[in-house]
C-alpha cells in the first residue's frame, strides 16, 4: 500500500476512524487524496444492506415514458419526498423488453411499481424476494400499499358531460391495453375508465357498442394518427380521449383537416396536465392529482422500507375541468 499500512487500516480510516490513531488516519487520507482515491459509496451501502435509493419500475421503455408529460409530474411528486427524506430515485425501465429481468439489476431498497397487473410475474418476484413495493395505476394487492385515483368516477363525469351537451356520435381514444386484453379483459385504470364511460352511456340507453374505440400508445403522435383514421369514415361529433396527450394529438389532426374545435367536433382529455390550461382551445379534461400521487407513493414506500406501519390502499379524487374544447354538437 502507498501509505505503508494494511487494507484494514485503510478501511478503518474511511469507515471506523476511532479504531486507528489520528496520525495514521491523516497519513492515509493524504495519500488517498494524492492518488485521487475515493471509497465506493455504493459498495459500502450494499455491504450494509441499504442503498438509500428507491426504484420506479416502469412498464415501457424510457423513451416512450418520457414522451408522456404525465410521468414528469408523477416523478416530481416522488422526487419531492426523496429530497426530503435523503433518498435518490432510480428509473427502472424494462431490460431487453422484460420488466421482470430489470428487477435484479436495480440496486434499490424498494420499488414504486407503475401500471402493472398484480398477477404478472414482476409482482410475484418482488413478493418472493421480500422487496418493499407500492403499486400505482394497477389493481389492488393485499400484500402491498396501493395508490390510485377514481378513474371510473372521472371518466363517467366527462362522458356524462358530453352526453348532456347532446353528443351521441362519440369516439373514444383509449390507451393501448396490449395483446393480452383478448384473454384477460381490460384491467387497472383503463378498465375503470372504460367502465365509467359505459356507466354514463347506460344512463341514455347506449352501450360501448354504440361508440367507436381506437386503442393506441399514449403519445401525441398516436392520438393524431388515430384521429385521422376516425375522421376518414363517419365522423364523430365528440372525441373522448383517455389521456391529455391523446387529446392534444386529436386537436392537431382536426385543425390540420380544417375541422373546428369545438364548433364541429368536441375533444376532451383525462389528466389535466399543465399544458391543458393554455393549449388552444383550452382543454376540457378530468383532473387527477398526479403530483400528489407521486408524493404519496414515495412516502408509502419509504415507510415500508423503514419497517413503519403499512399504509392502507388510498384512492384520490378526480374532478371535471370545463374549458373551451367541448360544446353542443352543430
Amino acid at each position: 500500500m502507498a501509505a505503508g499500512v494494511s487494507r484494514s487500516a485503510v478501511s478503518f480510516a474511511f469507515n471506523n476512524p476511532q479504531r486507528i490513531s489520528s496520525a495514521t488516519r491523516e497519513r492515509i487520507l493524504a495519500v488517498a487524496e494524492e492518488l485521487g482515491y475515493t471509497p465506493s459509496t455504493l459498495g459500502r451501502m450494499l455491504q450494509a444492506g441499504t442503498t438509500n435509493s428507491i426504484g420506479v419500475l416502469l412498464p415501457q421503455r424510457l423513451a416512450q415514458i418520457l414522451e408522456n408529460p404525465y410521468y414528469a409530474r408523477f416523478l416530481m411528486g416522488a422526487g419531492q419526498v426523496c429530497d426530503q427524506e435523503g433518498y435518490t430515485l432510480l428509473l427502472t425501465p424494462p431490460l431487453r423488453d422484460s420488466v421482470l429481468k430489470a428487477i435484479p439489476y436495480a440496486a434499490v431498497d424498494g420499488f414504486i411499481v407503475c401500471g402493472l397487473e398484480i398477477d404478472r410475474g414482476e409482482v410475484a418476484e418482488l413478493d418472493r424476494r421480500g422487496i418493499p413495493f407500492v403499486l400505482i395505476d394497477s389493481d389492488r394487492h393485499e400484500g402491498a400499499p396501493h395508490v390510485e385515483v377514481d378513474d371510473r368516477g372521472g371518466a363517467r363525469e366527462v362522458a356524462r358531460y358530453l352526453l348532456e351537451l347532446g353528443h351521441r356520435r362519440l369516439a373514444v381514444l383509449s390507451i393501448d391495453p396490449g395483446p393480452e386484453v383478448a384473454e384477460r379483459g381490460y384491467r387497472g385504470p383503463l378498465g375503470r375508465r372504460l367502465a365509467g364511460i359505459a356507466d354514463a352511456l347506460a344512463e341514455v340507453g347506449m352501450t360501448m357498442d354504440d361508440v367507436r374505440l381506437a386503442e393506441v400508445p399514449a403519445t401525441r403522435a398516436d392520438g393524431y394518427k388515430a384521429t385521422k383514421d376516425l375522421m376518414s369514415e363517419k365522423s364523430p361529433t365528440a372525441i373522448l380521449a383517455l389521456s391529455d396527450v391523446h387529446a392534444y394529438g386529436a386537436v392537431d389532426a382536426l385543425q390540420e383537416l380544417g375541422v373546428r374545435v369545438p364548433e364541429d367536433v368536441s375533444v376532451t382529455g383525462f389528466d389535466d396536465l399543465a399544458e391543458s390550461a393554455w393549449f388552444r382551445p383550452r382543454l376540457t379534461t378530468v383532473r387527477q392529482p398526479i403530483v400528489t400521487k407521486g408524493r404519496m407513493a414515495a412516502d408509502f414506500l419509504i415507510s415500508a422500507i423503514r419497517g413503519e406501519d403499512q399504509h392502507p390502499h388510498q384512492t384520490l379524487g378526480t374532478s371535471l375541468i370545463v374549458r373551451d374544447s367541448a360544446a353542443k354538437p352543430a
